[in-house]
């Protein structure tokens, strides 16, 4: 049966909340330790600029959708991931990380990835750009979210991340609708748009997101996350897209499903001859050179402010 993207549209409306609509002076902020700070304040610093990530992602598939529906579905994805950001950040300062508007400076290669998604995001194929959004999704924000709640006690920290979980549930819904109908497309021109992604530019841009994988991967597993949740959280993107024949079809997800399974694998050599070498190239990078991040990746705010 056809999904039906204008009823999922009624929901993302019915769904929406805003930052106003939480209490975020309510009890509980105590909770956290000093002992969790230090790495719960990087942590949270990643997830906040992931957020952004995922934002212009979406804004991206938003000018390539294939109807005006599903334009206006990622238009109400891309300020909801905005808005999941800002909701981070002001736990952030709920729980005494950040002092007045402070917001926390991303790392080097979340400095890179945004600016690589800045420039060619854009002219990057459908079905590329639709394959990798979800696979970020479920492989970083599955696993983040899940550790969270995990190791976070205070209460409105579970009230947040039930509206981000409930947000992220549609999101994943749809990305893998949206890769049906691109999957069930004529095979050339799967072959023509696959064919795109070899621009130098392109591959550039896929590059810099291996470092980017490996250090969230490996800063969540030192932090207590076990080598299973985090495989579930993987699986979860390859599962949805094998159910689908279409899907199957499209060669960037076959491509970004064996990447998957090879980040989750700290044995594979993947690990050892690409990615911690990129880790360590791309740690050496002073973050002056890798420019001012865009206007839109500046939109921050820990005010509760009503959409």
């Amino acid at each position: 049966m056809a999904f039906d993207f204008e009823d999922m549209l009624r929901t993302v409306k019915d769904k929406q909340w805003a930052l106003v609509d939480i209490d975020w002076d309510a009890p509980g902020a105590d909770l956290i330790t000093e002992e969790q700070r230090p790495k719960l304040k990087q942590f949270m610093t990643d997830l906040v600029w992931i957020e952004n990530i995922g934002a212009r992602g979406f804004a991206a598939l938003a000018r390539k959708a294939p109807n005006e529906t599903v334009k206006e579905i990622y238009t109400y994805f891309h300020a909801e991931e905005q808005k999941h950001a800002n909701a981070e950040l002001a736990l952030m300062r709920r729980w005494g990380m950040l002092e007045g508007d402070q917001v926390p400076e991303p790392n080097v290669n979340v400095r890179l990835a945004i600016q690589m998604l800045d420039r060619y995001a854009d002219g990057a194929p459908l079905s590329g750009l639709a394959t990798l959004i979800p696979m970020l999704e479920c492989a970083l924000d599955g696993a983040l979210v899940k550790f969270l709640l995990d190791e976070v006690a205070d209460p409105l920290c579970h009230e947040v991340f039930k509206h981000i979980n409930s947000d992220e549930s549609r999101h994943i819904a749809v990305d893998f609708q949206v890769l049906d109908l691109v999957g069930a497309g004529p095979l050339r021109r799967l072959l023509i748009e696959s064919a795109s992604i070899l621009k130098p530019q392109i591959l550039l841009g896929l590059l810099l997101y291996v470092p980017l994988l490996n250090k969230m991967r490996d800063n969540i597993v030192a932090m207590g996350l076990s080598e299973r949740k985090l495989h579930n959280a993987v699986k979860r993107f390859v599962t949805n897209g094998q159910r689908s024949a279409n899907t199957r079809r499209i060669p960037a997800y076959q491509l970004f499903k064996r990447q998957a399974a090879m980040v989750v694998d700290r044995t594979h050599p993947y690990h050892r001859y690409l990615a911690d070498p990129l880790v360590r190239l791309t740690s050496r990078i002073p973050a002056r050179l890798t420019g001012k991040t865009p206007s839109w990746a500046r939109e921050l705010t820990h005010e509760p402010v009503a959409e």
